[in-house]
């Protein structure tokens, strides 16, 4: 298996939108930039979603009977060792850093996965479509990088919609993750709006650091929230 690669500083100069950086000079966009690009949305979606709980909430199973549910806090812990390790032994790419944060608070995992997830989406940007291509050992067998990098994703997004879940059962209101909630306004064929808590990675961090700074959410106005309200 390829060694990880280092993470030079100049890896932290992003790249435009239509062009990345090469050396010395920008190179045109490639066919597996989808990839590098959902995973920067998908690194916001994870953090907002860590944004809405409380630190109170980090014990909380599914069943709180049943261990064979993650608590809120061993999602995050999974979250955290699981990309890591894909990213090490798959993607060959190692940030250089402690998987999980030093005391386990929610802005401290927040504050831990977004650092090292920004390391990690600034090592995808400079990828080149060969090294997308080429085969990596995934478990016991032989794969692309781009599939690896696909069942990443979706490992990911599996994991987010167990915790929105949690959330709902919290009680807790919800911001966007992709589409209209029921916080937001509801269904989108009611013109329900899509409403982000924060805009950006930065802007989270330094709202979440101060307390919150989410967006205000509207409700629904008595509007159905789901396609089969009295179900």
């Amino acid at each position: 298996m390829a060694q990880p690669s280092s993470l030079p500083s100049q890896l932290t100069t992003l790249y435009r939108e239509g062009t990345m950086p090469g050396s010395g000079s920008e190179r045109q966009r490639m066919r597996y930039d989808f990839l590098v690009e959902t995973y920067e949305t998908e690194r916001i979606k994870v953090l907002s979603v860590w944004s809405e709980f409380r630190d109170e909430d980090l014990t909380v199973r599914p069943h709180p009977g049943d261990p064979r549910g993650r608590s809120v806090r061993e999602q995050m812990v999974h979250q955290c060792v699981s990309e890591n390790l894909w990213f090490i032994n798959m993607l060959a790419i190692d940030v250089g850093a402690p998987p999980l944060p030093k005391t386990e608070t929610r802005l401290e995992f927040i504050q831990r996965y977004a650092e090292d997830s920004g390391k990690r989406l600034a090592a995808l940007k400079v990828k080149d479509e060969a090294w997308w291509g080429s085969q990596t050992k995934f478990f016991d067998v032989s794969r692309s990088r781009a599939w690896v990098m696909v069942r990443r994703i979706a490992h990911t997004a599996h994991h987010r919609g167990q915790q929105i879940a949690m959330l709902r059962m919290l009680g807790r209101d919800l911001h966007s993750n992709y589409g209209p909630t029921a916080d937001t306004g509801g269904l989108m064929q009611n013109h329900a709006p899509t409403i982000y808590a924060y805009d950006t990675v930065e802007a989270l961090l330094a709202g979440e650091s101060s307390g919150s700074a989410k967006r205000p959410l509207p409700g629904a106005a008595g509007k159905p929230v789901t396609e089969r309200p009295d179900s």
